[in-house]
């Protein structure tokens, strides 16, 4: 069997297949994962994507689990948030296989406990690994069964229920599914009166041959944002592989910052619960926590990393929360995140206004940003250090450690930046933000020198 290590992420299981990731690995992951998660018994849920292994892969996994004794509901085709949901809906762990935008080679388990909970190395994974090194194969009176079990219409009348889109002004909405998952679900949900949906790249396919599923990257835009533009669009929606992720641009084809779309979720989802909190990571805008605020709710600051928002907003009783890389979070989807969800919010609240995108997200684009700014290092500790040195002592400066490096400028123009180690590479992340262009791009230049100078 192959060696776990090297495919046991922070959050999830993933790997090349099948040099890191093959059927004898998932098979004993499914078994260990029914003992873990099920308790080896009841029943688990399995969802797959489109990649050309994941059919085989979940077979795999469901042959572990039923030889664990556990119940396994095959749910085919979905995304990860389908997924999410029928573990919320049934009351059942899941696995979802997928490498979500990640090259075609890869592939991955996202694991979840009953009710969409997150398992990450810490809270289920390392068990599962340890479980395997083990090797107990304890006997069972009798093996699970399999059965079938399709949720997608299920799925899509679920989200309708959390954000009605009856009513309102005709939209047109470009949809590019990258040839993920957003392909086999955008047209369940957004089959909607008076919504035209002009389809990009919906045709299933693993291997990407348009472009990456990953629309973080500004590259995998192009198309969408030239669509856009040809069809006189209201605006257009990017998916990436699995579709938990879902990123905007405008009327104009501009790329919508996702903490814009945070703080405009935000602000719909307090006015169905007032003086809630929302979660944001430290990397979104400044913005978010002064528009939450402003509109009555109690922001709460986090590290990065899904599990952390979901474990934050179970403490806090969080209706919301956003991170900066295009995953929404919402307590009524069991905490989990949607990109459909994302998406109903966004054309839900263009239909009750006349003007058009731009200028309704106006006010939640406070600032500007520089994206995050990967940098190599040798030792990412130290020169964390010389940055604090540099920065950490000025007049009017604050720091905290909360996650990597965080400075804050507390005087005028505002500006901040977060410096913060990768999990799993020897890089340094930096996210600047800046009252305008010009300071952002100061700051964001002098920490740069520092980092990749070596010196102040």
């Amino acid at each position: 069997m192959r060696d776990l290590v090297p495919i046991l992420k922070a959050y999830d299981i993933r790997g090349v297949v099948p040099d890191e990731l093959d059927d004898e690995t998932v098979r004993a992951i499914g078994w260990a994962a029914a003992h873990v998660l099920a308790d080896g018994r009841g029943a688990m849920v399995v969802g797959h994507d489109m990649r050309p292994t994941s059919p085989e892969l979940a077979e795999a996994f469901a042959d572990g689990a039923t030889a664990a004794g556990v119940d396994v509901v095959m749910a085919g085709l979905t995304s990860t948030d389908q997924l999410y949901y029928a573990s919320g809906a049934l009351g059942l762990p899941g696995a979802m296989f997928t490498a979500s935008h990640n090259p075609a080679r890869y592939n991955g388990i996202k694991l979840c406990r009953a009710g969409a909970a997150p398992v990450g190395y810490d809270t289920g994974l390392a068990e599962i690994k340890a479980l395997i090194d083990d090797g107990v194969d304890t006997p069972v009176a009798a093996r699970g069964r399999v059965s079938h079990r399709d949720t997608l219409g299920d799925y899509a009348a679920h989200l309708h229920g959390l954000v009605p889109l009856a009513g309102g002004r005709p939209l047109t909405v470009v949809v590019d599914a990258g040839n993920g998952m957003a392909g086999h679900t955008v047209p369940a949900v957004l089959d909607l009166p008076d919504l035209t949906v002009i389809p990009l790249y919906f045709e299933l396919d693993g291997t990407f041959p348009n472009h990456e599923a990953n629309p973080i990257d500004p590259a995998n835009l192009v198309d969408l944002q030239a669509a856009v533009r040809e069809h006189g669009a209201d605006l257009g929606l990017a998916f990436d592989g699995d579709a938990d992720r879902c990123f905007v641009v405008d009327e104009r084809g501009e790329p919508v910052s996702p903490s814009a779309l945070t703080a405009l979720i935000a602000v719909r989802e307090l006015v169905r619960a007032p003086g809630s909190s929302v979660v944001h990571n430290l990397i979104t805008s400044k913005a978010v926590p002064e528009i939450v605020a402003e509109h009555g709710g109690a922001p709460v600051r986090t590290r990065v990393g899904h599990s952390l928002i979901k474990q934050t907003m179970a403490e806090t009783g969080a209706v919301f929360g956003g991170e900066h890389s295009g995953h929404f979070y919402f307590r009524d989807f069991w905490r989990a995140d949607s990109g459909m969800l994302a998406a109903l919010h966004t054309l839900a609240a263009l239909r009750a206004e006349s003007a058009p995108l731009s200028r309704l997200l106006a006010p939640y684009e406070r600032y500007v940003a520089s994206g995050e700014i990967n940098s190599t290092v040798d030792d990412a500790e130290a020169v964390t250090a010389r940055v604090e040195e540099a920065f950490g002592k000025a007049p009017d400066v604050t720091t905290d450690h909360l996650d990597g490096l965080t400075v804050e400028f507390t005087g005028t123009p505002m500006w901040w930046f977060n410096l913060r180690p990768s999990n799993t590479e020897p890089l340094l992340r930096l996210n600047v933000e800046g009252a305008d262009r010009a300071v952002m791009e100061q700051v964001r230049d002098d920490v740069l020198a520092v980092v990749r100078g070596g010196h102040e």
